[in-house]
């Protein structure tokens, strides 16, 4: 069998000793160093690509750029026009969040950061995301913050911890961050409920909230869960390479830590993202998702993903993402496992262990759900999901993309609409709504 020179010589330990060097290598890299590269990866794309670049640049293609350049959540909202604050909330275990809120209308100004006497709606991120993820559309009627707004919502956007501080999983969100953001946000805005619009990771983090805190159900008057994340859809409906990395990780999450330490994961994405010319790295987002969850992406514009991926990375602990895969493993949504000394196998996943980590009892959520899902989503179970929570009545499917203002922007705001102006007319539960009802009106 033949071998490659040289790497099919190093050891497990010199392998992890080569990964380390590199990663340490691109986080130095000098400016000159990292223009360089730019520089010749957009010489190569533009020598090898099908496309002519030497047309003037579209009315499409000026928004994707602009939206991809801009530096932050304030930059965004100021390119379509919106006003935004800024809020600081410290956790009650010394982390400092970040909050945004936009509060007013396009064009609209503030003379106070007080309450707006206005529906307040928090929304939240999903894994190795920040709050930029909401407005880096490149059509503002598709921005869900924007839109919410215009309705006369008083939005909030939170964002999770992440510093120099990585000792943290899933649990931390749901104890401290998650209650802590809201009390922040019900104190400034002097209302006694708030609505939650949780994407991906971010609705189980208030699935595991709602379920710990029994207060804070009096305190969310509707949760909305956009592509809602609890019980991973494993491995059957992920791509043919998915089932190897989880034969790797699942038996064994702690293993993670051997790869990626125990701080950042994938910390030095943002330089790649520095080096390689936007359309190449936009092709390697694409590529990486193709072949670990078999997503096409052919839902999403190509100047969407231009603009959105500057914008979708953000860091988070490694322990995060084992606490996932220790719930891949287990097929249950529990609390992190600290039991580094178990073997599992995926046919005994208990085995070696004396005890089970706690569920979240998420069958005691009070707060009446909405879940709005795609029908292609590789990384949602929803059959066990909704086993775990309350009664629940019929299903929605819905595809995210070019029509998110057609297919789930509409639903979002009228399910606001009835809670946060009737609220207690809709039963407690989780309401799902038939997509076909609503195109036949």
């Amino acid at each position: 069998m033949s071998s490659l020179p040289l790497i099919s010589r190093l050891s497990f330990h010199e392998y992890l000793a080569l990964f380390v060097l590199l990663r340490s290598t691109i986080l130095l890299l000098p400016k000159p160093v990292v223009d360089w590269f730019y520089e010749r990866s957009r010489v190569i794309f533009d020598r090898f690509s099908s496309v002519t670049h030497k047309r003037d640049q579209t009315a499409e293609e000026a928004v994707s750029d602009a939206i991809r350049t801009a530096k932050d959540f304030g930059e965004l909202c100021s390119y379509y026009g919106y006003a935004y604050e800024e809020h600081v909330v410290m956790t009650k275990d010394g982390y400092v969040l970040t909050l945004h809120r936009v509060p007013e209308r396009k064009g609209q100004q503030r003379t106070c950061t007080a309450s707006t006497n206005k529906p307040v709606v928090y929304l939240h991120h999903g894994l190795l995301m920040n709050s930029e993820v909401w407005v880096c559309l490149t059509d503002e009627d598709r921005c869900l913050p924007f839109v919410l707004a215009e309705q006369g919502f008083d939005v909030w956007l939170g964002n999770n911890r992440g510093n120099n501080f990585w000792d943290y999983s899933l649990d931390d969100f749901a104890w401290r961050d998650i209650p802590d953001s809201i009390e922040y946000v019900l104190a400034r805005t002097h209302v006694c409920s708030l609505s939650y619009v949780g994407f991906s990771q971010g609705t189980a983090q208030a699935f595991a909230a709602l379920s710990i805190h029994p207060q804070l159900n009096e305190k969310v008057n509707v949760f909305i869960g956009l592509a809602p994340a609890m019980s991973p859809g494993w491995p059957g409906r992920l791509s043919a390479v998915a089932p190897l990395l989880i034969s790797c990780f699942v038996p064994r999450p702690t293993s993670m830590y051997l790869f990626f330490g125990r701080r950042a994961i994938l910390s030095s994405t943002p330089t790649w993202q520095t080096i390689f010319y936007p359309p190449i790295f936009t092709q390697l987002i694409d590529t990486a998702l193709r072949f670990l969850f078999s997503w096409d992406g052919h839902n999403i514009a190509y100047t969407q993903k231009t603009a959105a991926y500057a914008h979708l990375y953000s860091y988070t602990s490694v322990k995060a993402v084992v606490h996932w895969f220790q719930i891949m493993r287990e097929s249950v949504f529990q609390m992190y496992d600290d039991d580094v000394s178990a073997t599992a196998t995926l046919r005994s996943p208990h085995a070696g262990r004396f005890g089970r980590p706690t569920r979240f009892p998420t069958r005691n959520i009070e707060t009446p759900i909405l879940l709005l899902y795609g029908d292609d989503d590789s990384l949602v179970d929803i059959d066990a999901m909704l086993s775990e929570l309350p009664e629940h009545t019929r299903h929605l499917d819905i595809l995210w993309g070019r029509d998110v203002h057609k297919d789930v922007i509409p639903e979002v705001v009228n399910t606001l609409r009835v809670y946060c102006e009737s609220p207690g007319t809709m039963d407690v539960g989780v309401k799902v709504f038939e997509r076909e009802d609503r195109e036949k009106q």
